[in-house]
């Protein structure tokens, strides 16, 4: 297998180290290369291990576009929705530069400001650059990101390494005009609307220029793909292929999110998204030669807080209009709750197991010397309910989302996140509360455990007529080493020679 090395200037390269081709947690991040690892260390998005501990922030001052997509369809003040594209405010750059400082006084574990749209930032150049110019002068411990469809790329690089950017991403959901023709239906390009196959054409050929331009140049570049059934599912490995060897850092295979409701072309046609077993098969397909990200939410464009949380309901321009902030002062505290989270962080690591997304932590199944058989295995799904920090730490009916891990006898790892909506919301909402439940348990499909703090009789009991095993004994620990030992028992139990409604008895 080939993978990616990184040279002295922190650029990839074909061949070399097989370590550069583990998952983005702390372990992986902890053999690149020094200059690679700042880059990454407190990115939620670039790195799997920093999105339990850093925040970040998107600003949405781009609304226009340059393409059209058969999934895409902005819409505003949209407050209960959360994926790419909708937002409640457009902003001007001033009105974002004083979101974002009040934010980063607020949050100050938030690390990042990323400008995704809900158009594209760069067929909105003048905007997005002095929104960068401003943060770059007033917040300067803020790392700056931004996200294109890559149309106006390559005339862009430069301007943006200017504003010290080192983190680019890119959405490149083919590589062949043909499969292209059936994803944007048209691009408008040199003052001219362009469609079918020679719009696909010209898309990916500044996708690609852009993407070698920003390497060059030291940056790195994540790369977005839609994963959508019939259409590109076959073809996203070849994209994976190709993207890698261009240099790019991390690969990020999402669900296409396809529902009638939101008026896409896909989603009024009928175009499915794929099953999470679909998702989770073509992300473990695509690597075997990327370094892949497993974390991704699919946020909002205008998303504040971590990762699978969205506060941006409590910084809206009525509430900051008026605010004043002392930046100065701000930065000394945050740098205060920096330093205390990268000690946390680097506290576990003495005594704890290696994390990784794609290296495994070691089970062992027998005590050292003894002849006791191996017991058959198999690899499970576990659903987590966690709040952040990497521990199980929410009540399952608290619960929006779920982290998805894969335990086996090679170790664990984290293969996605699923978004449930909170089942529970107190006594006096409870009139839905079977059809909320109903809903979590479908989007659990596939998991075999639930691990959490707390959870109530009633979805106790439907979770094991499920065939999933809820398990609250494992609060407040680490996510990996609470599977591990789930995993442990899991086999003591001899679960893995029954079926799974059977053997959960075992371990109620």
């Amino acid at each position: 297998m080939t993978v990616t090395a990184w040279n002295k200037h922190g650029n990839a390269q074909r061949g070399g180290c097989a370590a550069s081709s583990c998952g983005s947690s702390s372990d992986a991040v902890a053999q690149l290369p020094d200059a690679i690892r700042a880059k990454v260390n407190n990115h939620p998005c670039f790195s799997e291990d920093a999105h339990h501990h850093y925040a970040r922030m998107h600003v949405a001052v781009a609304p226009a576009c340059n393409i059209q997509c058969h999934y895409c369809n902005r819409k505003y003040d949209c407050s209960n929705e959360s994926r790419p594209g909708v937002v409640s405010e457009v902003l001007t750059p001033n009105q974002a530069v004083k979101k974002v400082l009040a934010v980063a006084a607020a949050i100050p574990q938030m690390t990042v400001l990323g400008i995704a749209g809900p158009g594209d930032p760069l067929a909105n150049s003048a905007r997005t650059f002095e929104t960068f110019r401003q943060l770059s002068e007033k917040a300067p411990d803020i790392k700056l990101c931004v996200s294109t469809n890559g149309l106006a790329l390559p005339a862009a690089v430069d301007e943006l390494c200017q504003h010290n950017i080192e983190h680019v991403t890119i959405t490149i959901n083919c590589v062949d005009p043909d499969i292209g023709a059936k994803i944007y239906p048209w691009i408008f390009w040199n003052n001219r609307r362009i469609k079918g196959r020679q719009a696909a054409e010209i898309l990916i050929a500044q996708q690609q220029k852009g993407l070698e331009m920003l390497v060059a140049r030291g940056v790195l570049v994540k790369v977005n793909s839609v994963l959508i059934p019939g259409i590109n599912d076959a073809h996203l490995p070849e994209v994976s292929r190709i993207v890698k060897a261009k240099g790019a850092f991390l690969h990020n295979v999402m669900p296409l999110i396809a529902e009638a409701e939101h008026g896409t072309f896909y989603g009024l046609t009928g175009q499915r998204g794929p099953t999470s077993e679909e998702l989770q098969t073509l992300q473990d397909a695509c690597a075997g030669d990327m370094r892949m990200m497993r974390h991704c939410r699919q946020c909002r464009a205008d998303a504040v807080g971590m990762l699978g949380e969205d506060r941006g309901q409590e910084f809206t321009l009525d509430k900051i209009e008026h605010l004043e902030v002392d930046y100065a002062a701000a930065m000394v505290h945050r740098a205060e709750v920096h330093a205390a989270i990268e000690a946390k962080r680097a506290a576990p690591a003495t005594v704890s197991a290696p994390r990784s997304a794609e290296m495994l932590v070691s089970l062992p199944l027998t005590t050292a010397g003894t002849k006791t058989p191996t017991p058959p295995t198999r690899p499970i799904l576990m659903a987590v309910a966690s709040g952040g920090g990497g521990l199980v730490n929410q009540h399952f009916g608290e619960a929006n989302e779920f982290l998805i891990y894969e335990a086996s006898v090679r170790g664990v790892r984290l293969v996605g996140a699923r978004t449930t909506g909170r089942y529970c919301h107190g006594s006096a909402h409870c009139e839905d509360g079977d059809t909320r439940l109903h809903k979590t348990i479908r989007v659990l499909d596939g998991c075999e455990v639930v691990l959490c703090t707390k959870i109530g009789f009633e979805p106790w009991g439907q979770l094991e007529a499920a065939g999933i095993i809820p398990n609250s004994e494992h609060a407040l620990e680490r996510i990996e080493d609470a599977i591990a030992a789930v995993y442990q028992e899991l086999i003591a139990a001899n679960y893995f020679k029954q079926s799974r409604i059977e053997t959960q008895r075992l371990t109620a």
